[in-house]
């Protein structure tokens, strides 16, 4: 447009034609890029896919239901461009979730700088389901060791992560532990393998450990006879968390998140771009 500016202008009158030129002028150095004192950072569109069970999965809201995962909490606390597929289902455990296929899809999808996040347990430890068992020193330890090896022949970044607590009080008023050998089992793998660890086992236990056995109940599926549909006869649920319960676990893993994978971290929402651009990932 601009070459046909004199042509233009000497069809105009002198006045119109010096203003005419004045806007051109203008509006030419408003196209130069502007500098950003606080830009961006450039490299977003990397996934965070997750593999568990129901602690973590993603639940249904249409009927109404109570029980929510902590996986399901976690896109809020990340980045626009940062991508997150929850892939963990109700009753699975590392052999169960992989005799049905599940970890194929996200093989296939995953690419260089992604993470997966991998928790497993409550349903390992199920000695009469032959479908699910795993030895936590045997079976359950191989199964995690192979996710791991997969997700790095991908170029993408395993993230380990221990079962939360159950809600299990003695009749002194402590916290069981109900998971024993497969949490060990994890943190073993982690060290074995150099893997970043999520120890949600660890920071549950405190949790619940501050709030006791009646404050704690506000975390799970403790629901009154009628108040949802779906549940006519309420819930009285040690294991699934509610949705404040999810959000106060994903709140757990996302510190441990900070701790223990600061390049992940530095995408939280709770973090400036300065911090990403400091770090190099922007690269």
């Amino acid at each position: 447009m601009i070459p046909a500016v004199p042509f233009l202008c000497g069809r105009l009158k002198p006045q119109t034609a010096i203003l005419l030129l004045a806007a051109v002028a203008f509006c030419g150095c408003a196209t130069k890029p502007a500098t950003a004192t606080h830009a961006e950072p450039n490299r977003t569109g990397f996934t965070i896919f997750m593999i568990g069970d129901s602690t973590m999965a993603d639940k249904p809201v249409n009927p109404p239901d109570p029980e929510r995962g902590w996986g399901q909490m976690l896109p809020m606390y990340f980045k626009d461009g940062v991508r997150i597929e929850n892939h963990a289902v109700n009753g699975r455990s590392s052999k169960s979730f992989l005799d049905e296929g599940r970890w194929e899809p996200v093989l296939n999808q995953l690419k260089p700088g992604d993470y997966v996040i991998i928790e497993f347990g409550h349903n390992d430890e199920k000695k009469n389901d032959p479908k699910r068992y795993t030895e936590p020193f045997g079976g359950f330890k191989t199964n995690l060791a192979m996710f791991v090896r997969e997700t790095r022949a991908h170029r993408a970044t395993p993230i380990l992560a221990t079962p939360g607590a159950r809600k299990k009080f003695d009749d002194n008023g402590g916290l069981v532990d109900t998971h024993v050998d497969y949490v060990t089992a994890v943190r073993e793998v982690a060290q074995e393998q150099q893997a970043p660890l999520l120890d949600l086992n660890l920071r549950s236990t405190e949790l619940l450990t501050r709030l006791g056995p009646d404050s704690s109940k506000r975390l799970y599926d403790w629901i009154p006879a009628g108040e949802f549909e779906r549940h006519p006869k309420g819930l009285s649920d040690d294991t699934h968390f509610n949705a404040y319960g999810a959000s106060r676990m994903c709140d757990l893993a996302v510190g441990e998140i900070e701790s223990n994978v600061p390049k992940l971290a530095v995408w939280l929402k709770r973090h400036s771009a300065a911090d990403i651009n400091q770090s190099g990932l922007e690269k």
